[in-house]
């Protein structure tokens, strides 16, 4: 399953937080359905408490190689750290077949 796809059509059809700080308050809320994150970022304890987070509240939370592609995945202009799937839209089966 390719990430980038599942959230650019996410983007389309649904409801994406950006950023670290939007994406984090997504998940201690609740209403984050899936998490990215991308591995490059530094210093890592940007990400660090994402994956720990999600864990606690049973988000699907998944790891992708690079920042620029994220940001490019949800339509920014510019690099972005972490994204929160809000409103699923189209992708909605194949986030709750990650819970599993």
């Amino acid at each position: 399953m390719d990430v980038y796809s599942l959230i650019e059509r996410a983007k389309k059809t649904g409801k994406i937080e950006k950023g670290t700080n939007e994406v984090t308050k997504a998940i201690e809320r609740g209403t984050a359905k899936f998490v990215a994150y991308a591995s490059d970022v530094e210093p890592k304890e940007i990400v660090q408490h994402i994956p720990i987070l999600c864990k606690e509240k049973k988000i699907p939370c998944h790891a992708v190689d690079s920042k620029q592609k994220l940001g490019i995945a949800v339509g920014l202009p510019v690099a972005t750290s972490s994204i929160a799937i809000i409103d699923a839209g189209d992708t909605e089966s194949e986030i709750k077949s990650m819970r599993a």
